[in-house]
């Protein structure tokens, strides 16, 4: 009889946890399991890549509530008063994603159904509301939660969130940094259940899909820098990324810095873009479900994260032979061999700009980081293996 399990995220758009799940997904043996998914949100561009056999469960009550016009949630005053209380109480400034989420579980979770169905395997594969989800609103045998970034809590949110990793079986960060963190800064006393699993990734697919043509034509008559990941500024430093372009082309080096992705941050980019006449250089190219088949054309592929559990689109980068640039966040040296695949910096602007030029202007050291990207090992489908360790079925 086949295992069944449920994975829980809060959607599957661009970033890395989902692309993580979606690896993930492709390389289970599905003659041994049977695979549901709980979403949040729908419409994600990477429910494309789901694989037949995972089943999507239906939206949760509240999720089709919100997809309601204003005349129709008028119909159900439960929702709207617990949807109205939320949306005030997120309006308090200097909250966190985390706090964010503990408010929409202590206000929001109790109109969430219970899921009706027994498992033997229940995995809250993100932080926040689908860690809440698993342990509040599903049954089964074994419950594993993931920590997908160097999760810092502090205050009323770690001592709320304790409740939900005392109950579970088994906490998986996706690296050694991300278990650190979460062991020795937050919840010490939960370091026996930690056990780290690795994102998967899988070369071959993004070679496969690298090759495939892109959203939109980029410019070659320069050379080409490109973040990828989702426009926000506490963790992926996209405020580093465009002063480091500015002093770029101040200095006159000539190239074109491409930004694939979406999110809260981008008004605020835009905005520095044209203050500051970056129009030819820094080109947010927006989302797309594919961003290796703008890797694969880039010179330089710049992280200027201020933290990050692994670093998945570092790895993306070096599966395609790409020297990186890299801020020095606690995870990175995981990956980054510095002057060998790529080069480290400092979080100063100046930094990364001088960083970027050596890469830009020496020939020598490009060619050579180029060299040692070629023989490095790429991906680690292998990580499938421990995966059904964990879930111990």
């Amino acid at each position: 009889m086949k295992k069944r399990i449920l994975f829980t995220i809060d959607s599957l758009t661009i970033g890395g946890a989902e692309k993580s799940l979606i690896t993930l997904l492709n390389l289970l043996d599905y003659s041994r399991y049977e695979v549901d998914l709980q979403l949040f949100a729908f419409g994600g561009t990477l429910m494309h890549f789901l694989p037949k056999e995972v089943n999507v469960l239906p939206p949760l009550n509240y999720t089709r509530f919100l997809s309601q016009s204003i005349w129709e949630q008028l119909l159900n005053p439960t929702m709207l008063i617990v949807r109205l209380l939320y949306s005030f109480k997120i309006r308090k400034s200097g909250l966190l994603h985390a706090d964010k989420a503990c408010l929409y579980w202590q206000t929001i979770g109790r109109c969430i159904e219970m899921n009706t169905r027994q498992y033997d395997v229940a995995i809250g594969y993100a932080q926040g509301i689908p860690t809440f989800y698993t342990v509040d609103k599903v049954a089964a045998k074994k419950k594993l939660l993931w920590v997908n970034v160097d999760y810092r809590l502090t205050g009323k949110t770690k001592e709320y969130q304790s409740q939900f990793y005392r109950k579970c079986d088994v906490i998986v960060p996706v690296s050694d940094s991300a278990c650190k963190v979460f062991s020795r800064d937050v919840y010490p006393e939960f370091k026996e259940k930690m056990k780290i699993m690795w994102d998967i990734i899988d070369a071959q697919m993004i070679n496969r899909m690298s090759e495939l043509p892109p959203d939109k034509s980029i410019s070659k008559g320069f050379p080409v820098i490109m973040t990828a990941g989702r426009l926000n500024k506490p963790q992926k430093g996209y405020d580093l990324a465009l002063a480091a372009a500015k002093i770029l082309r101040d200095r006159g080096i000539r190239f074109r810095w491409y930004a694939v992705g979406d999110g809260p941050y981008r008004g605020e980019m835009e905005k520095f873009i044209q203050e500051n006449h970056l129009q030819d250089v820094f080109v947010l190219l927006g989302f797309t479900p594919n961003p290796y088949s703008y890797m694969r054309q880039c010179d330089v592929y710049v992280q200027t994260s201020r933290h990050e559990g692994f670093g998945l689109t570092i790895a993306e980068a070096r599966i395609l032979n790409k020297p990186v640039v890299c801020t020095n966040f606690e995870a990175c040296t995981m990956q980054m061999v510095d002057g060998k695949n790529g080069l480290i910096t400092s979080f100063e602007p100046k930094d990364i700009a001088d960083a970027i030029e050596k890469l830009l202007t020496d020939k020598h050291l490009y060619e050579e980081i180029e060299a040692y990207l070629k023989q490095e090992k790429k991906g680690n489908v292998e990580e499938i293996e421990n995966f059904y360790q964990l879930i111990g079925c």
